[in-house]
């Protein structure tokens, strides 16, 4: 922040804002655009591609932005000439801001596995380099993107205001004072493996949301591909399938008694999460001294004797911090947080109720599945189906409840673009076909 603030000053003397063009408008999209509009000047969103566009138009007028300055078009000459006039551009059409050389960054805030897959790839093919609030693509296929992102030479970053950003944040400060990150946590207020569009309904309209996306939230899914994020980018693993998880209505410096520290150092480290802890919804990171003289300065600063040592931050503030990841990226060339390597932690999908032969599995946040977390190697070993590539798959024989799928229980999506992608990430990502055991934390359960 003390970088990115410098940065921003500097730019805004030039007199020439930032660029952004941004995909998908909604809850979180909106209310990025307009925190930016009103209170970052240093971006200017210039473009918004969005299937509907009348709500593209909404976010732009709840800006404040007159109905007269704001065209849609669907050619590159409209959007270059519109651009040219100081309008903003609303669209429905991908390549537009893809391939714009008036357009500095790319935001990705769809939250839709296959149509985000599509917008990453032509941001990447058009130069483009791109913040992402896909962390549902991102635990799919997010090391290959990462690679592509790499071999065009554009940057795609996660972004802080999430908590895999946040989390990122920390274990930078953490890993900058040679201290080990050894557990990091996403602290949840609910956890219900049975949410569906249809519980979450009232909760959905209080807030403005969309039903699914807030039972992505309940059921787990949506912060288990945050975990998995995260572990892609610290090099971790999780110590059983699904997390440890644990209810503690207490705060989370009183987590350090509760792993086991020989267990955790024998996995490389590890991803978790917990429901009712405090402070919330924040993150933690436990992490681990490497001589006498941190752990000397750490019982001095009140964290304790370890060998763990609690540090956490207490708010994600999403669409108030987003904006500050588009400055990072543009300004800095500074990524929130990308795969390390090679993914280590997948979502698996996961029997939401007792499913039939010939069933169709709807979406994230559906009443048919959720999402879990297993290691990389395990789940390609165990031919486990990922959670980003269930929806539109057709079942092939019953599954029971809480039972994991596997590639052999369905047909595939057909046609979808993201299978291709997944197939092209294992076989860049090979795992060892005889499995190796992993320590398990004795007495923990998930």
């Amino acid at each position: 922040m003390l970088i990115v603030d410098t940065a921003i000053r500097r730019r805004l003397a030039t007199g020439r804002p930032v660029a952004v063009g941004l995909y998908g408008v909604g809850f979180m999209g909106r209310g990025m655009v307009v925190q930016a509009e009103r209170h970052l000047p240093v971006l200017r969103f210039a473009a918004i591609c969005n299937r509907n566009v009348e709500r593209a138009i909404q976010a732009f007028l709840a800006c404040g932005i007159a109905r007269d300055d704001i065209v849609e078009v669907h050619t590159h000459a409209a959007f270059a000439d519109a651009l040219a006039r100081g309008k903003r551009v609303v669209t429905s059409e991908i390549a537009l801001i893809a391939e714009s050389p008036a357009i500095d960054i790319a935001v990705e805030s769809t939250g839709h596995v296959e149509y985000g897959a599509r917008v990453t790839l032509a941001c990447i093919a058009g130069g483009k380099d791109i913040v992402s609030l896909n962390v549902e693509l991102d635990a799919t296929v997010g090391p290959l993107l990462k690679a592509r992102a790499d071999a065009h030479g554009v940057i795609l970053s996660g972004a802080d205001g999430d908590q895999p950003g946040v989390t990122m944040n920390l274990v930078r400060h953490i890993r900058t004072m040679g201290l080990r990150p050894l557990v990091c946590g996403n602290i949840k207020g609910l956890q219900d493996r049975t949410r569906n569009p249809a519980t979450q309904a009232g909760f959905a309209r209080q807030w403005n949301q969309t039903p699914a996306m807030v039972a992505s939230f309940a059921d787990g899914t949506k912060m288990t591909a945050e975990q998995a994020i995260v572990a892609n980018a610290v090099g971790l693993q999780v110590s059983q399938r699904g997390m440890i998880g644990r209810d503690h209505d207490g705060h989370v410096d009183e987590l350090v008694d509760m792993y086991d520290h020989a267990a955790v150092e024998a996995l490389g480290g590890i991803v978790d999460y917990v429901v009712k802890a405090r402070p919330s919804p924040g993150i933690y990171v436990l992490a681990g001294a490497q001589d006498d003289n941190q752990r000397f300065f750490l019982d001095l600063g009140k964290l304790g004797k370890g060998p763990f040592y609690s540090f956490y931050t207490a708010w994600h503030l999403t669409t108030l911090e987003f904006p500050i990841s588009i400055a990072r990226v543009a300004l800095c060339r500074d990524v929130i947080i990308a795969p390390a390597a090679g993914p280590r932690v997948d979502v698996v999908a996961t029997a939401k109720t007792d499913l039939r032969a010939g069933d169709a599995i709807d979406g994230i946040g559906g009443f048919k599945t959720y999402g879990i977390a297993e290691n990389y190697a395990t789940a390609r070993r165990e031919r486990l189906l990922p959670m980003g590539l269930a929806e539109g798959c057709r079942l092939r024989r019953d599954v029971a409840r809480d039972q994991v799928l596997t590639y052999e229980d369905v047909d595939l999506a057909p046609d979808a673009l993201v299978n291709g992608l997944r197939a092209e990430q294992d076989l860049m990502f090979p795992v060892a076909a005889a499995a190796t055991a992993q320590p398990h934390l004795q007495g923990e359960t998930a």
